[in-house]
Formats: structure tokens, C-alpha cells, sequence
């Protein structure tokens, strides 16, 4: 199997003519937002002109008039649907939207994409549908090819579906590889396979992508930075290689690197790439800055970018609860308040409870309870969450040292900071940690 064979089989886009603008309209939850950006990358590096939803709709609201134009200007809509969409409101809205627009436009074609093995709804039985749930990281193998078949509306040809089968075995195996030399600490494998490459890793920069991400995992990031730089002179218009370069360099912790870094996502912030993940990368790097500079307005900027992503995708937790924090830390009264509302919004979409297995989203519900100063009720959250990870102590001083500056500003009564002590008592006294931000 050849890059060539794919290109010869793979369609090209319709034409986009007027009144249309896009070829494809993405629609999906924000938490699966890394999977679609692989896909927006794909469907660009093949000519596509693709419009990126990032709005999440409830039944009651009214569609943005950018969002109403971008659907009825498109030839295509594809709805993602995974196990964090099944119950949403957001995805019943959005497929009556499509719906809609396919009895208006008959020549409009709606293709549900589903990502995992989760029960599917009558929409997706009615139509053909396309399943990745073999490519967690990413749109990739026969799948793929199937999926631009459907988004012109062509079947398969007899040669296009032998090829997409053996596209499916190769693609998988080095997925499989993948996440084994990852599992085994293996980086010296992870290299060989990114070298050894395959069309696996030409058609989409996800496998690529993973490999570098398991580097940056291993602790080996001058390894990742180097491979992302080839990842980004073959697919040099793809978006996710770009967000990750820009990772790694931040995570540096020079200040050379750092620039390098804001360049990289101000210049994606500059051409309008602003989905969570872009905006949630550009805040740290802000937040990066403010821990060295001091000047409270790197930390508004950092503040604000979070805040722009969570308005953008309101059903992006991790947006939403930066934000709320950095308002607090900012620490002026109106700036605390508003800390308080973002935490409310967040707790919307984490719930109250504990998430049985996960650290980190209980450790969120914690946090929104004590941006709230509900003290009693952060306490047994963040015990719960301790309680999931006994083991992950790093985890648990990375929370209760965000916990401690939090405390600082919204200076809670000493019985009421005993309550979030409890839960870390295995840890030193915040005065005894470094809360410089």
C-alpha cells in the first residue's frame, strides 16, 4: 500500500459554490475535542473547507447567526458521537438542526461519526454511520477513507474496500504498537516506529502525534520536540502537531522556549484556531509567564483565554474551572465573584459527586465547592478523591498546593481551612509549601 493508492482512491471535495461556504460542518462535544481536531487537520490536508462548531447548544437556545449560516451554507454535516454525548440535550438539538437541514437541502449530506462501542441512537441506526472506535487518538485506516467517501456521497468501489480492510490491519497494528512501547516505557521502540512510519503515518499526523505525546510522558521532551518538528514539515497546515510543539517548549521552563511557544499559538490564536485545546494551551503558557514576570497582567490574559475557551464550549470543564481559579487568584472582590459563577457553571457539568476512578474530575468538584466557599462540602470531595489515588502523592500535592492558594485569597475561617486540611493531612502545612505562583 502506497501514499499514492490512497490519494488515487481517496475523493476529492465538491467544488464549494456559492451560496455554500464549507464543505463539511463539525459538530461535537468539546470532550472529544482532540479527536476532532485530528479529524479537522485530515479533512484540510485533503482540500476540505471545514467549519469547526464550537458551540454547544441547549434545547431553549437560540443558534448563534454564525452557526445558522456555516449549516446552511455547508454540503456536509458530520455529528461525533461518543458515551459523553448519549444523554446530552446538546446532541438531540444538533441532529435536529441537520435534520432539518437535509429536508431543506436534499443535496446536503449528514454523517453521524461514532468513537466508541457505546449504545447507538435511532439517528445513527436510520443512517450509515462511520465507526472509529478503533482510533481512539484520531481518524485513521479504511475508516477514514470510508468517511471521505461519505461526506461526497460515493460508495466504495470494489478496489477502494479491499484496500480499506488492509488500510484497517496496518493502521490498527501500529496503534497497538504504539500504546504497548508507551505501556513499556519502550521510548527507543516509540523512535523506530516513527521512522519506520508506514501510510498509517502518512494519512493523518495522529499516530505521529500519539508517539510524541508517549515521549513527552517517559519524561523525554528534547526526543518529542524533535519528532514533532518532522511531524510538522509533512502535515505543516495540521493543527494538533503545532499545539503539542508548543507544549513540550513550554514545558521547558526557559524563557527562550517560552517565547517560542506563545509565537507558535499566537500566531493559531491570530488566524482564528480557537477551540479549547489551542486557547487552553496559549492560557498556561500566560500563566507560565505571570510565574516569572509577576505582572498581574499576564495573569488576566491567562484568565481571560480560559474564559474565552469555556464561553466557546460550555461543556469544557477544565476551561471553566482555570478560569474560575485564576479569577480567584487574582483576588479582587469582583474577580472572586465571578470566580464564584464559572465554578457554578463547571459543577453543572461535573456534578456534585464523586466520579468513582477518576482523581481528577472529583478533584474538580472540589475545587468548585471551595471557589464557592462551601468548606464542608470541598472537604469530603477532596477526601473522596484522595481516597480513589491513595498512591498518586505528586497528584495530591499538585491539588492541595493549588488548594493552599485558593485558600490565600478567599481566606476561609481556620476551622473552615481545617476541613480542606483534613483530606491532605499526609501533606506539609501550606506555610510550608511554595504557593509562588
Amino acid at each position: 500500500m502506497s501514499y499514492e493508492e490512497w490519494t488515487r482512491l481517496a475523493p476529492k471535495p465538491k467544488e464549494v459554490e456559492l451560496p455554500d461556504k464549507w464543505n463539511v460542518f463539525l459538530s461535537y462535544r468539546s470532550v472529544n475535542r482532540t479527536w476532532v481536531l485530528n479529524l479537522y487537520d485530515v479533512l484540510r490536508q485533503h482540500g476540505y473547507r471545514v467549519f469547526l462548531d464550537q458551540c454547544v447548544l441547549k434545547p431553549g437556545d437560540e443558534l448563534i447567526l454564525e452557526l445558522q449560516d456555516a449549516l446552511r451554507t455547508s454540503q456536509t454535516g458530520i455529528l461525533v458521537w461518543s458515551e459523553y454525548t448519549k444523554d446530552s440535550t446538546w446532541v438531540l438539538r444538533e441532529y435536529q438542526v441537520m435534520e432539518r437541514q437535509a429536508d431543506r437541502k436534499p443535496e446536503f449530506n449528514f454523517v453521524p461519526v461514532t468513537l466508541d462501542n457505546s449504545e447507538l441512537p435511532d439517528f445513527a441506526a436510520n443512517r450509515i454511520y462511520v465507526n472509529f472506535n478503533s482510533y481512539p487518538d484520531g481518524p485513521n485506516g479504511g475508516e477514514l477513507l470510508r468517511l471521505l467517501h461519505a461526506l461526497v456521497g460515493q460508495p466504495l468501489t470494489e478496489e477502494a474496500a479491499h484496500f480499506a480492510n488492509r488500510q484497517d490491519v496496518a493502521s490498527k497494528a501500529a496503534a497497538n504498537k504504539i500504546e504497548a512501547a508507551i505501556a513499556n516505557g519502550d521510548s527507543e521502540h516509540l523512535v523506530q516506529l516513527f521512522e519506520e512510519g508506514g501510510l498509517a503515518w502518512q494519512t493523518s499526523s495522529a499516530l505521529g502525534c500519539k508517539a510524541a505525546e508517549g515521549l513527552i510522558e517517559l519524561g523525554l521532551k528534547e526526543e518529542a520536540f524533535k519528532m514533532l518538528e518532522k511531524i510538522h514539515e509533512q502535515f505543516s497546515d495540521a493543527i494538533r502537531p503545532k499545539q503539542l510543539h508548543a507544549l513540550t517548549l513550554a514545558r521547558k521552563g526557559n524563557d527562550e522556549d517560552l517565547k517560542k511557544a506563545q509565537r507558535i499559538l499566537g500566531e493559531l490564536y491570530t488566524q482564528g484556531e480557537r477551540d479549547p485545546e489551542t486557547l487552553g494551551i496559549y492560557a498556561r503558557t500566560w500563566m507560565d509567564r505571570y510565574q516569572k514576570s509577576g505582572d498581574i497582567k499576564d495573569l488576566r490574559k491567562s484568565r481571560d483565554l480560559y474564559l474565552e475557551a469555556f464561553e466557546g464550549a460550555k461543556d469544557d470543564y477544565y476551561t471553566g474551572i482555570n478560569a474560575a481559579a485564576k479569577s480567584v487568584l487574582i483576588g479582587e472582590a469582583e474577580d472572586i465573584s465571578k470566580a464564584a459563577e464559572y465554578a457554578e457553571r463547571v459543577q453543572k457539568i461535573v456534578g456534585t459527586k464523586t466520579h468513582p476512578g477518576d482523581y481528577w474530575q472529583t478533584a474538580t468538584v472540589a475545587e468548585t465547592f471551595l471557589i464557592q466557599k462551601k468548606y464542608e462540602d470541598a472537604g469530603r470531595l477532596y477526601r473522596a478523591a484522595v481516597d480513589i489515588a491513595p498512591t498518586k502523592t505528586d497528584s495530591h500535592r499538585s491539588t492541595w498546593t493549588q488548594a493552599c492558594r485558593l485558600m490565600n485569597k478567599l481566606k476561609p475561617a481556620v476551622e473552615e481551612k481545617l476541613l480542606i486540611r483534613k483530606a491532605f493531612s499526609h501533606l506539609p502545612n501550606c506555610e510550608k509549601l511554595d504557593l509562588k505562583l
